[in-house]
């Protein structure tokens, strides 16, 4: 009791009887994990954490009687392994997880006197389970002596019955049942559906299991622009089928869909549209399912203009009725990108019933078109994102309770980004900075010691030295190599001022300021 076993002991002796682990931390029964106790009659494993019993657990156990995997967490036993065991007598599963008892199940447990399969997860079962099972064939075969027969106790309590038509056969047995087989608690309730929830077997009275059929009151409609439109059909189905709606293959979604029951074994599933447009016209299907097949039922939509014939151009839109007092929304801009933006809204005024219950038309489109796109929301839903829009675009995006037309404060205008990032656009301004230094750091040296290096005095008496150099300038750069600012040695004094005959001359010292040193010569790399 309560060790920390993980699993079946190796060193167990070959003659022990009965064994009984509780309360440990055992997982799994793996083949042949009592391959050397042959002699065990009793074996009680009750309250570990045992979820997986292979097929082969039981193997060596000629002699076992009793069986107890009470309160584990087992989802599926391998029925078959009991066939290792042709003496058990009793087998506790209680306390599990079972979902499913197949109809085999009992058949290999023939001298079985006590079954609990209670507090379970067991929803339908076929009758076939006990209908091969060998303790019921004997007391069918052996009517008449029926003394001569052992009780087997049956214990099914406390499970989710779901008693529709495939548990019709199983709830006859209960009701037929008698000795040798003995409920341990015959008040077995049903789960569901709804309008059986708490009934007791004996209570109810189940209808065979039928394929869907599937009908609608009518199956071409006409609606102008702007009404609200509802396509129903009923579904005959037996159990409770799944019903969906499709409009050109695609999946409509669940909250425009309300299917509720209307009896038994009929449904009744509508469809609504709200503010019904042009676009919305076209063939609506309905179909239903269940583990018998599947048909369907298709309403053909038609939606027509009332403005057809008018002179005058009215929005898409625009709606029909009057807006209602009080049916305001406010929206705001959540988050916005560059394709897109998303809305949330809220109603200050309950204007269409309970704000659980208000319908809402979002309507999206170019700010310079009239045509806008409508996208319904339904009740419950205050947040919406517009996508794939174009870039650089100015759009307006208005949100409506219903199908009115939308008031002050319940459109937006906003443009979209840019699709050039701001990382984009930096990377560029930086390439610019870039080339501009370049440029600035490829002027010459020389232009630089010049400006720098020349003395005032100097550059005034340099024009009247060289006035013959100064006339004949323009005539003597056309046959003269070409000389720039650029060929002049960075940081040198000669060549400022040449005579006529080109040869350089040394600066008279009168160039030189008095009281005034001469400073050092500098080269290009000094001026940096």
């Amino acid at each position: 009791m309560s060790a920390l076993l993980r699993q079946i002991p190796a060193n167990i002796p070959q003659d022990i009887r009965k064994i009984r682990i509780e309360n440990s931390h055992l997982t799994e029964l793996p083949r042949g994990s009592f391959e050397n106790v042959s002699a065990l009659e009793y074996l009680w494993l009750n309250f570990n954490n045992i979820t997986v019993m292979h097929i082969k657990s039981l193997e060596y156990l000629p002699a076992l009687k009793e069986l107890r995997l009470q309160g584990n967490k087992l989802s599926s036993v391998p029925w078959t392994a009991f066939q290792d065991t042709p003496a058990l007598k009793i087998l506790d599963l209680k306390h599990n997880r079972l979902d499913v008892l197949p109809e085999h199940a009992l058949r290999y447990l023939p001298n079985l006197t006590y079954l609990d399969l209670s507090s379970n997860q067991l929803t339908v079962i076929s009758r076939d389970v006990f209908y091969s099972w060998p303790v019921y064939q004997r007391s069918q075969r052996g009517e008449g002596h029926i003394e001569a027969i052992s009780n087997a106790v049956l214990a099914l309590h406390d499970n989710p019955w779901i008693c529709d038509c495939r548990l019709r056969g199983f709830v006859q047995f209960i009701k037929s049942v008698g000795p040798p087989i003995i409920l341990m608690n015959s008040y077995l309730t049903c789960s569901s559906p709804k309008f059986r929830v708490g009934k007791f077997f004996y209570e109810v009275e189940l209808n065979s299991c039928m394929k869907p059929l599937t009908s609608a009151l009518d199956t071409n409609l006409t609606v102008p622009v702007g009404l609200n439109v509802t396509l129903t059909c009923f579904v005959q189905a037996s159990p409770p089928p799944a019903v969906w709606w499709t409009y050109s293959l695609k999946l409509l979604r669940a909250f425009n869909v309300s299917t509720e029951p209307i009896s038994e074994d009929m449904v009744r599933s509508e469809l609504l549209i709200p503010a019904a447009r042009t676009a919305d016209a076209g063939n609506y299907t309905c179909t239903a399912a269940n583990f018998l097949g599947n048909t369907s039922v298709a309403i053909n939509l038609h939606v027509r203009s009332p403005w057809a014939s008018s002179t005058t151009t009215t929005p898409a839109w625009a709606p029909i009725g009057p807006a209602e007092s009080g049916a305001h929304v406010e929206v705001r801009i959540a988050k916005q990108t560059v394709y897109g933006i998303t809305l949330e809204w809220f109603a200050v005024a309950a204007a269409a019933g309970e704000p659980g219950e208000t319908w809402y038309t979002l309507l999206v489109g170019r700010y310079d078109t009239a045509q806008k796109d409508a996208i319904y929301i339904g009740p419950g839903i205050n947040t919406y994102s517009v996508t794939d829009l174009l870039p650089a675009t100015k759009y307006e995006v208005c949100v409506a309770v219903r199908n009115q037309v939308p008031r002050k404060g319940q459109c937006v205008v906003f443009v979209t980004g840019s699709d050039i990032s701001q990382l984009e656009q930096r990377e560029k301004l930086i390439h610019i900075v870039v080339i501009v230094c370049a440029m600035v750091l490829a002027v010459p040296a020389g232009m630089y010691a010049c400006t720098a290096e020349a003395r005032p005095g100097c550059l005034a008496r340099c024009p009247s030295m060289c006035p013959r150099r100064r006339r004949e300038g323009q005539a003597q750069a056309a046959g003269s190599k070409e000389s720039t600012l650029d060929s002049l040695p960075a940081g040198s004094e000669d060549g400022l001022c040449l005579p006529e005959g080109g040869r350089s001359i040394r600066r008279p010292p009168a160039c030189d300021e008095p009281g005034k040193t001469r400073p050092p010569h500098r080269n290009s790399a000094d001026l940096y």
